[in-house]
């Protein structure tokens, strides 16, 4: 534990995450993590609506698409600048760029507007989610992180439980434009709180850069026009995945092709050793990508495996949401504690907790079982999930310096965005190849394949060691 030794007899002081010194920084941080998160959850309950008004059924999955790809580039941006320059001007940048969406998207006389604005706030989330990291690895000691993304991570709870139905009464009461004006009033005072942080930053001298950090800055440069490419094949695989069955010809090309480009893209982004799990951080980002695409590959087809074979409602199948986010954060909250257990240990525990929990929750696919239990395999899974995700996220700053904790923490979400899309496109083309009825195998081979992406990670979590 950091401490600060006095002189005398007078006691150790303890860092504390919500002391006076933190405490502005921790409140602004959780303002925007939960005003995402919010975003992110109004999205899903108003786009329905609004592509009614619009008359526009057929731009839904662009809509839905269109922020995961401008993400992906995003996070490239964003590591390269926040190392190059500090996290305040990618900080602001995002900040600026998430009020442009809301107000594209609040504003909206027609779906081209409603797809760029959903573009924009692909773009804000990835300056603003790499810029938040680095800000808290400058601003907040070591021993401290891991708390703070359990924070993240309980941010989470409240939007995943409470923002469909807020954001349906507003959209019932005043209309679907007010979800995402009020979310530009709200950005205001978290973005106050965060002053004291900034302005710190601001008065940090630069750190000295070695002929190596030059050199890597370089090649992450030249590694842009690779996620660019990355980005397209991301939203040309999920526009294709949707319009399969309609097209079957020409998007059962586009998605091996996408799938191509994507995975050549990977190895020129992603750091050298990624794909063999060579030790150190190689091997987090490596992990990282295992369990995202182990527990969001399920995660994604878990209502309408409910609904097809169990006979829920909607509403009753979107319970499988509240679990993943109380779960998640559970774990996260759990990885947090001062419990002097080694963070590899820790990792281990939550992708055994994950790999355990979706055998259990497969169960939903491959038999009758009574549906509780395979909820408290979800359970389980969810807080592997938070577990492991927190503790990669600590790895990642422990691994870093100054000098690349921007691209440390890009790469990181890079590999977790790009794992996932491969993973929804395989099982999605499965889904759709058996759309007129798809038999209880189909749902069992995805959550089945994901249980084994979990335990390939857990396998490999010991050569996070340096």
């Amino acid at each position: 534990m950091t401490a600060t030794a006095s002189t005398g007899s007078d006691p150790v002081t303890r860092e504390r995450l919500f002391s006076g010194r933190h405490l502005p920084l921790v409140l602004g941080v959780i303002g925007l993590v939960t005003l995402g998160a919010f975003e992110n959850r109004a999205v899903g309950t108003a786009l329905p609506t609004m592509v009614r008004e619009f008359n526009a059924l057929g731009s839904f999955g662009l809509a839905n698409a269109a922020p995961n790809a401008s993400y992906l580039i995003s996070l490239a941006v964003a590591g390269l600048w926040s190392d190059r320059r500090g996290p305040i001007p990618t900080l602001r940048t995002g900040a600026i760029a998430f009020t442009l969406a809301q107000l594209l998207v609040g504003t909206a006389v027609g779906m081209p507007m409603i797809v760029a604005g959903r573009l924009l706030s692909g773009f804000a989330e990835g300056l603003l989610d790499v810029s938040l990291m680095v800000l808290v690895a400058r601003a907040l000691p070591a021993v401290l992180r891991p708390k703070m993304f359990a924070l993240f991570a309980a941010m989470w709870i409240l939007p995943s439980v409470v923002g469909p139905l807020l954001t349906g009464l507003v959209t019932e009461q005043f209309g679907w434009r007010w979800v995402f004006l009020g979310a530009v009033v709200l950005l205001v005072p978290s973005w106050m709180l965060l002053g004291p942080a900034m302005q710190l930053s601001l008065r940090t001298p630069a750190p000295e850069r070695s002929a190596e950090d030059a050199a890597e800055l370089e090649a992450w440069r030249a590694a842009l026009p690779w996620a660019l490419a990355a980005s397209v094949a991301l939203f040309s695989m999920t526009l294709a995945g949707d319009h399969l069955e309609a097209h079957p010809v020409i998007c059962g090309i586009a998605i091996p092709v996408a799938l191509v480009v994507l995975g050549l893209a990977a190895v020129r982004v992603m750091p050298k050793g990624t794909f063999v799990v060579r030790r150190g951080f190689p091997a987090v980002v490596a992990v990282r990508g295992l369990g995202g695409a182990a527990f969001a590959g399920v995660g994604a087809y878990l209502p309408l495996l409910l609904t097809l074979q169990h006979d829920f409602s909607p509403s009753r199948a979107g319970v499988t949401l509240s679990i993943t986010g109380v779960s998640w954060a559970l774990g996260s909250w759990l990885q947090g504690r001062e419990h002097g257990i080694e963070r590899v240990k820790v990792l281990r525990t939550g992708l055994a907790f994950m790999t355990i929990g979706l055998l259990v929750t497969s169960l939903l696919a491959w038999t009758d079982a009574t549906t509780w239990f395979g909820l408290i395999g979800w359970t389980f899974a969810g807080i592997g999930m938070g577990l492991s995700t927190s503790s990669l996220s600590v790895l990642t700053l422990d691994l870093s310096d100054e000098n690349n904790s921007g691209r440390n923490s890009s790469a990181a979400q890079m590999a977790s965005t790009m794992s996932i899309a491969t993973a929804l496109a395989v099982s999605g083309t499965l889904l759709a190849l058996n759309s007129s009825d798809p038999q209880p195998w189909v749902f069992g081979a995805i959550v089945t394949a994901g249980a084994g992406l979990a335990l390939l990670g857990f396998c490999t979590a010991g050569r996070v060691r340096t």
